[in-house]
């Protein structure tokens, strides 16, 4: 019996990794037509390294979003709190800016480290509150941060009163509009906080577990993890690397208003399908992810060049995740009727 369950594993392994790589493949050569095609619609705009160094500076925000969806997503779950937790953490940083420059109590870096120090103790709480209703209290990720996201949105709309903070040190300007060597700032924080997550789901016990957990939880608890503090410590991630996204949103427009950013919330759940994460648990690709998120900001940069209008691109970004889920189902249901032929047909022999 074992060594049938050890001939049935093998080949198993090696079907799931080249699942893995035939997902990210058709991602890249997808990344690659639609850089062509824009490319050849809009040769004099698109093409250019102008163009180029706006989506660097661009996407990052997004980027650590999506990012934190895709943790969620990886120990079975959904975090639908990630845009107003960034929304939140940057109102009492922009408050906090605004209040420090006026009373000049602070040198402009001493007084953007503690708006950091701020930022990520709210985000960290605010990932706490949604990892504990989970985790504890047993409410269904979906409904969870659904509630948090509501809560936390109008906490910011109490306390801005509907209008944008604007008024902060100009060192502030360095995060979201410098550059280093010319690379965009913003560009340089997103690919530190992806390795940070590429090395900790890869080389770390909590990654390890964080998979365990979103392949079968069962096991992962008989297995000795400890699922509730698992579950926490992610959610606790996903609202450091909102809050993180906070910084880069109101530094970029040197001002911050509730509500910023509320179309990134259905774009975020479109990568993280895309980029190969499985919303039931269990299964993500970092490189997927990317890729996944440069596609999405070609397919913008060379829709508001060809003059599609918002309203048109939300209803491409619905259609497409509605796609993809269907895709990857038929995908799942085909692959796993393929494993239960090739158990019954072992058995047989």
């Amino acid at each position: 019996m074992t060594a049938l369950k050890n001939k049935r594993n093998i080949p198993e392994f090696i079907n799931t990794l080249l699942t893995g790589q035939a997902k990210n493949i058709t991602l890249f050569v997808l990344m690659v037509g639609l850089f062509i095609l824009f490319s050849v619609l809009s040769p004099s705009r698109f093409p250019t390294v102008r163009n180029f160094r706006s989506m660097l500076a661009q996407f990052p925000e997004f980027g650590l979003l999506t990012i934190a969806m895709m943790l969620s997503m990886v120990v079975g779950g959904i975090d639908l709190s990630v845009v107003a937790v960034a929304n939140i953490c940057g109102v009492l940083a922009a408050m906090i800016l605004a209040a420090g420059k006026s009373a000049a109590v602070f040198s402009g870096g001493t007084l953007i480290f503690f708006v950091v120090v701020v930022v990520l103790a709210a985000a960290m709480i605010s990932g706490l509150f949604n990892g504990t209703l989970i985790a504890v209290a047993g409410v269904p990720p979906i409904l969870a941060t659904l509630g948090t996201q509501g809560l936390l949105m109008g906490l910011a709309i109490v306390l801005t009163k509907g209008y944008s903070i604007t008024g902060f040190p100009p060192e502030v300007d360095f995060i979201g509009n410098g550059s280093i060597f010319g690379i965009p700032v913003p560009f340089l924080i997103f690919v530190f906080m992806a390795a940070l997550v590429g090395f900790m789901l890869r080389r770390t016990r909590l990654g390890f577990n964080m998979y365990m957990l979103g392949a079968n939880p069962q096991v992962s608890r008989y297995s000795g993890v400890n699922n509730t503090m698992v579950i926490i410590r992610t959610f606790m991630l996903t609202g450091i690397l909102a809050g993180v996204s906070s910084l880069i949103m109101l530094s970029r427009a040197n001002s911050m208003r509730p509500g910023y950013g509320t179309d990134y919330l259905l774009q975020a759940i479109l990568v993280t399908v895309l980029g190969g994460t499985d919303p039931k648990g269990g299964v993500a690709s970092l490189i997927g992810l990317v890729m996944g998120i440069m596609i999405l900001q070609f397919t913008q940069s060379g829709l508001t060049m060809l003059a599609f209008s918002a309203f048109t691109k939300k209803l491409l970004w619905g259609l497409a995740l509605l796609l993809i889920m269907v895709i990857n189902f038929m995908i799942s249901r085909y692959n796993e009727q393929k494993r239960i032929k090739a158990i019954q047909k072992e058995v047989k022999e």
